[in-house]
């Protein structure tokens, strides 16, 4: 059930980039990350009181910086979903397990001190081929496949991943000081709808566009559903193989999106963008592993 819980959520991730690259038609990127928010501190708020689990916290400030990067991978990869192929912008943000590796070798590297107590740490060589072999296949997805004008998008994409990869650091740090996640989620849902809220003062809001404003609320309701299943697979695998099966089967949510990008959008990817969407998910599944092996029972990544 686990497994299934897991295709479910990453289903529903990808249905959501499908509501998002409509709605970013009508709609900036503040926008679309504060009614994300907005719908989500709803749904949450609900599923904490059927839950009888506690708002209240003694972490404002670790889940104030939790949100503050959160908030800005989201509208990084929101951006992107609007401004590139679909398929294309879900596998950028999906590099995130990649530079948590990368983190991982350059953090033990910056660690060390040179002394004769302490040698220098190993340097974990098939993290770090893991590492290059994912900013390969970086290349090969943008090189070939995007317009010059659309390279901004792409690096933005880019950083949608590494945003995440420290937002998803500072979930791992929560659960470790015991907050659930329900409350995590929360607090993440009112750091989307204060800072969307926010950033429209500055860039300003669109017309309301009328019925397809309506893609707003299967947004909303399609990211909430994604990360409750996600938790659910995890919470459910009970043993570290079934937690790497449940973790590895994120990436289907790249498969869900590909169909969506040709199916609904007609996007047109070469092969060598098709085959770095591939390296990606190989290095990204690699760096899962490696990860598992250190830090077993993590919590989930989100998108």
């Amino acid at each position: 059930m686990q497994a299934l819980w897991m295709v479910l959520g990453a289903f529903l991730f990808a249905s959501m980039g499908v509501c998002i690259k409509l709605a970013s038609a009508h709609f900036n990127a503040a926008e679309l990350v504060f009614y994300r928010g907005l719908i989500g501190l709803v749904l949450t708020w609900l599923l904490a009181r059927s839950q009888q689990v506690s708002l209240s916290t003694r972490y404002p400030g670790m889940h104030a910086w939790r949100s503050l990067i959160g908030v800005s991978a989201l509208g990084a990869w929101f951006y992107a979903i609007g401004q590139l192929p679909l398929a294309t912008a879900m596998t950028l943000n999906y590099m995130s397990s990649v530079w948590i590796a990368a983190f991982f070798v350059g953090g033990a590297l910056l660690a060390w001190r040179p002394s004769a107590a302490t040698p220098r740490p190993a340097l974990q060589g098939p993290l770090v081929l893991t590492v290059l072999a994912g900013f390969a296949g970086v290349v090969m997805m943008l090189r070939p496949s995007l317009d010059h004008n659309q390279m901004f998008a792409g690096l933005v994409g880019l950083l949608s991943g590494m945003a995440s990869a420290f937002a998803y650091m500072q979930v791992v740090a929560l659960s470790r000081v015991g907050e659930p996640e329900t409350r995590t989620v929360f607090f993440f849902a009112v750091g989307s709808a204060v800072a969307g809220a926010a950033a429209m003062l500055v860039v300003g809001a669109s017309p309301w566009p009328g019925l397809p404003a309506l893609w707003l609320l299967p947004l909303g309701l399609f990211a909430t559903g994604g990360q409750l299943c996600m938790t659910r697979a995890y919470a459910s695998a009970k043993t570290q193989r079934g937690t790497l099966v449940v973790a590895n089967l994120q990436y289907s949510g790249i498969v869900f999106a590909s169909i969506y990008s040709v199916a609904l959008f007609g996007d047109r990817l070469p092969l060598i963008a098709w085959a770095g969407m591939a390296l990606i998910v190989g290095s990204g599944i690699t760096a899962t592993v490696l990860r598992a092996r250190t830090a077993p029972r993590t919590p989930a990544e989100e998108h």
